[in-house]
């Protein structure tokens, strides 16, 4: 069972070479890390990473900080993706089971044995490949990773629909049951703030950006419900923290944060990027 790619030719470049220079564009930029990352042995000291999934043209550069600090941790033997469903199909929470994700940049397998694990432990997350055939959240984080890692890791993508703090804290106890004792790192896709003016934007995404630091799920979700912050991934990033959380996550840092007004220049409709980490 392969995974098409939904979203190339769209989000990111179609062809591999003109990919890999996109890519490294978004290292390289003025709003990336400015340079290209290299792969370290790394303490794992990344529990969980933050990363947004808009075209690369805009949240790339701030996506490359995060892969650019994961490529200095090294490689985790396990790794989780978790965006949300924005097409609303299937499960309230899907699993892909099986197989293999296709990019530009080749074939990724699906960690099987991680994901019946998953499954076996959750009566909320279901198998449901599906859901998955259109949705790009975790689609676009396949070649960042491809990029450092090449395609020897394996990983779970799990998309969201159902977005509420009982259903993010199930997912993140389940993982941090299945995983314990193991390295790995769950990756949380999402981008912040959708179409006010920048001013605004910033002034939300600050308060998303301090509960993240604070790993304090009940208040991210308590500030989006309060300042009606339209952040589209909050269930996963809460995931991210309970997990990181019981294996001895400390604190949240923030790796980059801007919008896309700082691309195209308008700033009457922005849409907020940041990438962060979660650190023992």
């Amino acid at each position: 069972m392969i995974r098409k790619p939904a979203v190339a030719g769209y989000f990111y470049e179609r062809y591999k070479d003109r990919l890999i220079e996109e890519i490294e564009s978004c290292f390289k930029g003025k709003l990336g890390p400015g340079k290209l990352p290299e792969v370290g042995s790394g303490e794992g000291r990344i529990l969980a990473l933050v990363s947004p999934h808009a075209g690369f043209i805009y949240s790339g550069q701030a996506a490359a900080h995060a892969y650019y600090a994961l490529a200095m941790d090294g490689m985790p033997e396990r790794i989780v993706i978790i965006g949300p469903n924005h097409r609303a199909l299937g499960e309230e929470v899907a699993l892909y089971p099986k197989g293999e994700w296709q990019t530009p940049l080749g074939n990724v397998k699906i960690d099987e044995e991680l994901a019946k694990e998953i499954l076996a432990q959750s009566d909320v997350i279901r198998s449901d490949p599906a859901a998955h055939l259109l949705e790009h959240s975790i689609e676009v984080q396949l070649p960042f990773l491809q990029y450092i890692f090449g395609n020897k890791f394996t990983f779970v993508p799990i998309i969201v629909y159902n977005q509420t703090l009982p259903v993010a804290i199930h997912i993140g106890q389940t993982l941090a049951k299945v995983l314990a004792g193991q390295r790995a790192i769950v990756i949380a896709s999402t981008d912040l703030t959708h179409y006010e003016p920048k001013a605004m934007a910033n002034q939300k995404d600050g308060m998303i950006i301090d509960c993240i630091k604070n790993m304090d799920e009940t208040r991210l979700f308590l500030t989006i419900g309060k300042y009606r912050i339209s952040m589209c991934g909050p269930a996963g990033v809460a995931a991210a923290i309970v997990f990181a959380r019981e294996f001895g996550g400390r604190e949240g840092i923030l790796y980059q944060y801007y919008t896309s007004g700082d691309i195209t220049g308008d700033m009457m409709e922005v849409v907020g990027y940041c990438s962060m980490g979660i650190v023992k």
